[in-house]
């Protein structure tokens, strides 16, 4: 078996993860919130409003102002939205999950014990001494 083969089953493995299965679950519960993708709609439409009249060559910068006014306070209430809250939460949770992967794989590639690799705090951007990266 060859190494791609390996990653492939740590990356099913990583499917069965507690923070991979919450982060699913609350994407799925997403989808599923009729509200909630209501108002997703309506930020999309509102966002292309916003763009298409600022590419006028003519702006109404009164309709510009009430038009951004309306994407952000329907951005503002999605993200509120506890869906969103659990989502993103999750999210964070997975992304410092892969970040941890990430170090390990860096430390492997610079000759390092990828066994001794602790999980970086404060987002790894691969190029200190906990991955390995500035090797």
């Amino acid at each position: 078996m060859d190494c791609i083969d390996l990653f492939k089953k740590a990356a099913a493995a990583l499917q069965t993860d507690p923070r991979y299965l919450e982060l699913d679950a609350a994407r799925r519960e997403n989808d599923m919130d009729e509200e909630l993708q209501n108002m997703i709609g309506e930020f999309n439409l509102a966002r292309l409003d916003l763009n298409n009249e600022s590419a006028k060559a003519e702006t109404d910068a009164a309709r510009v102002a009430e038009l951004n006014q309306r994407v952000n306070d329907l951005y503002s209430q999605i993200m509120a939205s506890e869906g969103m809250v659990r989502y993103n939460a999750a999210k964070a949770e997975c992304e410092a999950m892969v970040s941890h992967i990430d170090a390990i794989i860096n430390t492997a590639m610079n000759g390092g014990d990828p066994m001794t690799v602790q999980a970086p705090t404060g987002g790894c951007t691969g190029s200190c001494s906990t991955c390995g990266g500035c090797h």
